[in-house]
């Protein structure tokens, strides 16, 4: 069950953290031991039209702070190395109302207001044998099949464990389960649910959920790490099974660097079916140029079947067409990208980068009698402040404009500052 304990235990607890590893005498341990702390700041707008679905909230703006400490210990000396990892994350309200919330920034309380905060504090303990490691614990996984999405003001964790193993050179090998799961603007945690496309599965009201989520995978880099290779393998169980495999390129051509992601997901029902039959392959590719600053990307992906991509709520996906507001990955979709990207260091400014881009997709089988269509068009600008007593300060700025005939044409804005301490 979600909960919003106050701040002050939370620091404490934070600041206790950070003083275990003073407390332990052994070498590496210590030596080897990391702390950052990092402070966002995050104003978020989306305004609503041609509203779909039973919420008919009309706009979502909020204006918060977070603070995220990552604690990061080394491993005691041996064959058998130990150490731990601890998160603490601390979420504020500055600015929010009644008819204003459900930005995903803040959680919302039985009374239909933000929390006025939220806070988690989780830890995993590590074993490292030769270049093989295992985390039980509170885990932050970035997997193809389970896309860590760092999105808005705190990132989600999940509870489980984890193995990762690199004995061979290029080869990493992934396996693990999860549990649980506590999401971007809760404190507390709870089962994991299910995205299919765009929307949330529900039964009676609530999220259709599972308390394992069980994953396997290999990706293998070759050809002086520009060519990469995966094969996964996913289950939430009981809701769906998924097959993921990628290829990734990086080729330099003269004064020009050429690269390719490929992929492609293989999806079905599991055990009990708690969705009922679900059908989807999506494939996608996003090829690429790079010359001097300017890169230009062109996208395309397709689903196939009679459902949406499914994945774990509320993540994102690799897709290469899934972007800040619309997924493009409805039953049947089609859709193109095409993108611009500008580093400002190539005129002497470095620090500012620049993007826009623009998709649109169609052919989606809405279930309603008539093809779905819709477009996205994001414009990104983000700077970090070189020099100065403010070095480091990271400041981004999205726009974005994203229009259907079968789901809510939305309006975004977010503007979000970033500093981060290296305490250790």
């Amino acid at each position: 069950m979600t909960h919003y304990p106050h701040a002050k235990p939370v620091l404490l607890s934070l600041a206790v953290a950070l003083s275990l590893p003073a407390m332990v005498q052994a070498g590496g341990f210590i030596e080897d031991t990391s702390a950052t702390l990092q402070a966002r700041n995050y104003y978020f707008s989306r305004d609503y039209a041609d509203i779909e679905g039973p919420n008919q909230q009309s706009k979502a703006e909020e204006w918060a702070q977070g603070f995220i400490l990552n604690v990061k210990s080394g491993y005691t000396p041996g064959t058998v190395g130990f150490g731990v990892d601890a998160v603490g994350l601390l979420g504020l309200k500055l600015d929010s109302s009644r008819d204003r919330v459900n930005s995903g920034l803040l959680p919302v309380t039985d009374e239909g207001k933000a929390a006025d905060e939220y806070s988690r504090l989780g830890a995993a303990v590590k074993v490292r044998l030769s270049k093989t490691e295992l985390k039980v614990g509170e885990l932050q996984p970035m997997l193809p099949v389970l896309y860590f999405g760092d999105i808005r003001l705190l990132p989600p964790t999940y509870q489980g464990a984890s193995i990762v193993s690199n004995e061979i050179a290029g080869l990493t090998l992934q396996a693990g389960q999860l549990r649980s799961t506590s999401l971007r603007n809760e404190a507390g945690d709870g089962e994991m649910g299910v995205l299919v496309g765009y929307a949330p599965r529900r039964s009676a009201g609530k999220l259709i959920t599972s308390d394992r989520f069980n994953y396997a995978g290999a990706d293998y880099s070759f050809n002086g790490n520009r060519t990469s290779v995966g094969a996964w393998y996913a289950q939430l169980e009981d809701l769906y099974n998924q097959r993921y495999f990628s290829l990734k390129h990086s080729q330099p051509v003269g004064d020009w660097v050429l690269g390719a992601s490929l992929g492609y997901f293989d999806s079905a029902e599991d055990g009990e079916q708690l969705l009922g039959k679900l059908d989807n392959q999506a494939a996608f590719s996003l090829l690429s140029a790079k010359y001097g600053g300017h890169t230009v990307y062109l996208g395309y992906q397709a689903m196939f079947g009679a459902d949406g991509l499914p994945r774990v709520f509320a993540n994102v996906s690799p897709l290469g067409n899934e972007v800040p507001t619309y997924e493009f990955a409805s039953a049947d979709e089609r859709s193109w990208q095409v993108r611009y990207d500008y580093d400002f260091a190539a005129l002497g400014a470095p620090g500012l980068i620049a993007g826009v881009r623009y998709l649109k997709g169609d052919n989606v089988d809405t279930g309603r009698g008539f093809e779905g269509k819709d477009r996205e068009r994001d414009l990104d600008i983000g700077y970090v402040v070189q020099s100065g007593s403010l070095k480091g300060l990271n400041v981004k700025v999205r726009n974005v404009a994203a229009r259907s005939n079968y789901r809510t044409d939305v309006d975004e804005n977010r503007l979000i500052f970033n500093y981060t301490w290296k305490l250790l």
